[in-house]
């Protein structure tokens, strides 16, 4: 008999190697050769393709950039929010390359937020287009290097004019941060490109700087949706700013009114001549008072309610419906309605009297999403 001695050990290893995974697991060894493997307390996942991986580092990357800037936030960005509150012309954005693209989008957001905005290419500008800036603009500057030479040439007519300067750029010590009024710091530890050459994670933090001061301008001149809708007329966005209540509702003579001392047969009749699925109920002052729907008739005949045709509606009636005014936006109504899982909302006046309903449909079909 020939007696063979093995060497037998536990140890954790990282499993992908064994099988595509990077999690850890137990491994027991027999002269360091794997017999069986036992995962601890939780279950191996497949590998992350590199696509994944990529896509997962450079938002992670950017997420960095982002947090870093909002901890970088100072008494800078307040003076750039008083400068740019206290304007009485225009506000001119411009940057070469991806930061004027980024430019553009600040400009645009400023504009249709309530502050008068336009973007001024560095390069058309030296060729005349300088003329557009008064001493009552200022101008912002993007350029992350803080010398880029189309920016830095605006430089002279710019001071000449005395239109203030808030510059954005990563390089404090950099000519653009150093002749303006105020300087904002995008500075990131590293761009979301593997080759360090595309600008990525800069580009968004500029972009979310650009929010932050527009959002702070928005408040502090008391931006409200219906200004927000003369900037947009147009599209679905037009719709939801513009349509109110009362464009879409339902009113009198189709309007299914009964008091609430009417009999359930007659409110059943109300509710099936006019198809609006509801009655809405009033007393004798023409108050809401509440609402009888097609779901509730359904439940009383699924219960078997008894001689229940002969009782008034007020014993079977909801007493606290949903209302909503006639002048607010159809985009309100249709997000209580959505909130509520509901169909439609009664409409009233200031005086809690109904003067109409809004359908779901009705919303929808007018283009509201």
């Amino acid at each position: 008999m020939i007696l063979m001695r093995f060497t037998v050990n536990i140890v954790e290893r990282n499993c992908r190697s064994f099988v595509g995974c990077s999690s850890p697991v137990l491994l027991l060894l027999v002269d360091d050769y794997p017999l069986i493997k036992v995962t601890p307390h939780f279950q191996c996942q497949a590998a992350m393709s590199p696509v994944l991986e990529r896509a997962k580092e450079t938002l992670l990357i950017e997420i960095k950039g982002v947090e870093e800037l909002v901890d970088r936030l100072d008494h800078n960005f307040e003076k750039a929010i008083d400068l740019l509150f206290s304007c009485k012309g225009k506000v001119i954005v411009t940057g070469m390359g991806k930061s004027g693209l980024i430019g553009q989008k600040i400009s645009a957001t400023l504009t249709s937020t309530g502050t008068p905005s336009l973007f001024l290419h560095p390069a058309e500008s030296v060729h005349g287009d300088l003329g557009v800036i008064a001493p009552s603009d200022i101008v912002v500057a993007i350029s992350y290097s803080g010398e880029t030479a189309e920016v830095v040439q605006m430089l002279g007519h710019i001071h000449a004019v005395g239109a203030p300067l808030i510059s954005i750029t990563g390089h404090p010590e950099s000519t653009l941060a150093r002749t303006c009024s105020v300087h904002l710091n995008i500075s990131v530890e590293k761009e979301a490109c593997p080759l360090g050459l595309a600008p990525t994670t800069s580009t968004t933090v500029t972009l979310a700087l650009g929010d932050a001061l527009a959002m702070c301008l928005l408040e502090l001149r008391q931006f409200r949706e219906e200004d927000f809708a003369v900037f947009h007329p147009g599209g679905s966005l037009g719709k939801k700013l513009t349509v109110t209540v009362g464009d879409l509702m339902v009113s009198e003579p189709h309007l299914p009114l009964v008091l609430e001392q009417t009999l359930m047969r007659e409110a059943i009749h109300e509710l099936s001549d006019k198809l609006l699925g509801v009655v809405v109920v009033t007393n004798t002052e023409g108050e809401l008072v509440g609402v009888f729907s097609v779901g509730d008739l359904m439940r009383l005949i699924e219960q078997k309610q008894s001689r229940f045709l002969d009782q008034p509606v007020s014993e079977f009636m909801t007493r606290t419906p949903k209302v909503v005014a006639p002048n607010s936006l159809a985009a309100k109504a249709l997000y209580l309605m959505e909130t509520h899982a509901i169909t439609c909302l009664i409409v009233t006046s200031a005086a809690n009297k109904p003067v109409g309903v809004v359908q779901i449909y009705s919303i929808l079909k007018a283009g509201i999403y």
